[in-house]
């Protein structure tokens, strides 16, 4: 029972890219993307508000030019942003949401356009009727669109601040460190900047002794190390 109520309630997706990296993947349900949604749709009213505005000067072609510009902000628009912003339109980027596909990979543009043209079926029967219903069916939060273009709307990592070298003050290391040790903190100090968070903490627990933490993990001992490796660097 503890395991099918654990089964319930995960919603990672796991997923595997050609290089045979796995990704943990957290789809976005429907009330965030409800809310983006909402986001897009008051982005695009302001759009036609303030073209409106403009077209005053088309004189007798105004209602044409709008209708063009309606026809492109409904079929275009998520298409572009999509294409344009790393997967995500304003709304999505608002509530830290992009488009992927499932295998974790940046969207296509064979994508994109399915998945937004399929919008006109998840619209039925009556305002995204067969969108929510499939959103509060599956695992995966796919919409029928999503289902066919297979792609995935999920929440964008968090990644927690990193550590300036050059605020740490340097800390003396509470044991006697041998020079290839020595080394071995300063390059992981030097490498910080391309780490990610979780794997700079991984790293830096391996060598907590130098800084007596040994066996601890966490940002602080990891501030700790980086400390130790400006002291190593001479910077005293």
């Amino acid at each position: 029972m503890p395991q099918a109520t654990s089964d319930v309630l995960d919603t990672i997706v796991r997923a595997e890219t050609p290089e045979g990296i796995l990704l943990e993947l957290r789809p976005a349900g429907l009330t965030a993307r409800a809310y983006a949604f909402g986001i897009d749709a008051l982005a695009r009213l302001g759009i036609v508000y303030a073209a409106s505005t403009v077209g005053v000067i088309f004189g007798g072609l105004r209602p044409a030019f709008l209708l063009i510009l309606l026809f492109g902000l409904e079929w275009l628009y998520p298409v572009v942003f999509e294409l344009a912003l790393r997967g995500a339109t304003p709304g999505k980027r608002a509530l830290g949401l992009k488009v992927v596909m499932d295998n974790g990979l940046p969207i296509t543009p064979a994508a994109s356009f399915t998945r937004n043209l399929l919008r006109a079926a998840d619209f039925l029967p009556l305002l995204y009727g067969f969108a929510i219903l499939g959103m509060l069916t599956r695992r995966d939060f796919k919409r029928l669109g999503d289902i066919a273009a297979a792609t995935l709307v999920v929440h964008q990592p968090r990644t927690a601040p990193k550590p300036v070298l050059e605020q740490l003050p340097p800390l003396a290391p509470a044991i006697t460190v041998a020079p290839r040790d020595q080394a071995a903190v300063i390059a992981l100090a030097a490498r910080a900047p391309r780490l990610t968070a979780a794997r700079l903490d991984e790293l830096a627990a391996l060598a907590a002794a130098v800084t007596g933490d040994a066996g601890r993990t966490g940002p602080e001992v990891t501030r700790r190390i980086l400390a130790a490796g400006q002291w190593f660097l001479g910077r005293r």
